[in-house]
């Protein structure tokens, strides 16, 4: 069996105070956008991981998915299985692909093995994975608090609209990205900023992220400058970077961009 993991983009990031566990409080809206991999399970002998496509930095053996399924493996006496990763979402983009990969594997196993776990129980599974791993159970626009893992739903329709993502050749490590960045209590709550018309999101809805990741990679700056310019209605860098998307009002094409980036249409 197979499911298609889908990526996300940040409407939006408050980073409101540093948590005494290490971590820190933010805000955020998640948005999830039509770049997929593709995950499956197959039965096997022993249980293991196989990944195609992008390639990813690390250890197979440390992959989120095979911490997932494990995890499911040992509660519920799983047969072993193959785990096959079709890597499409880019790795250090800000768009949680490997935090999607993890949850669609637990709703896939779910699926599979007929567990009838609750959308609340596979988030609860999902949840110590990453802290934005858990939206991709229900997969719906969501405005996130606490640590990126507490969750209200949102009605954000940008359906109408044509979405663009723009991905450098730059990796931005989430720790680099934590390492140079300013916290503050926003005047008011993304979760009432996002219901402001679009024209109005420029001047107010942020990603606080930016200002050091475009400090240390100024090309990233430069990408969301030419959105801009090629009539973006709304630009922003997605999570802690480094993917840039643009919400225009019609279809466009932007050959100065695909230069020397990835760029994704109407994602």
């Amino acid at each position: 069996m197979l499911t298609f993991a889908n990526a996300k983009i940040n409407l939006g990031l408050f980073l409101t105070e540093k948590r005494t566990d290490g971590y820190h409080n933010l805000q955020t809206v998640f948005y999830p956008i039509k770049i997929h991999d593709v995950v499956e399970l197959v039965d096997a002998d022993e249980t293991s991981m196989l990944i195609k496509g992008i390639d990813i930095p690390g250890n197979t053996n440390d992959n989120i998915c095979l911490k997932a399924f494990k995890t499911l493996q040992q509660d519920f006496s799983l047969p072993n299985q193959q785990i096959v990763l079709l890597k499409n979402i880019p790795v250090g983009a800000g768009l949680g692909g490997g935090s999607a990969d993890a949850a669609f594997l637990i709703k896939l196993a779910n699926q599979k093995f007929e567990l009838d776990l609750t959308d609340e129980q596979m988030e609860s599974y999902a949840r110590p994975l990453g802290a934005d791993c858990a939206f991709f159970i229900k997969n719906k626009p969501t405005y996130a608090f606490a640590k990126g893992d507490e969750f209200e739903e949102l009605s954000v329709d940008l359906s109408k609209y044509y979405l663009v993502l723009v991905k450098p050749p730059v990796h931005v490590s989430t720790a680099q990205a934590y390492s140079n960045i300013n916290v503050k209590w926003p005047s008011t709550s993304l979760k009432d900023l996002i219901h402001l018309p679009l024209q109005d999101w420029q001047a107010h809805i942020l990603n606080d992220f930016e200002p050091s990741v475009f400090a240390k990679y100024p090309q990233i700056d430069e990408i969301k400058t030419k959105l801009y310019q090629a009539g973006a209605k709304f630009a922003l860098m997605s999570g802690s970077g480094s993917s840039v998307f643009a919400i225009f009002e019609n279809e466009v094409k932007l050959p100065d961009l695909e230069r020397e980036n990835l760029v994704f249409y109407d994602v």
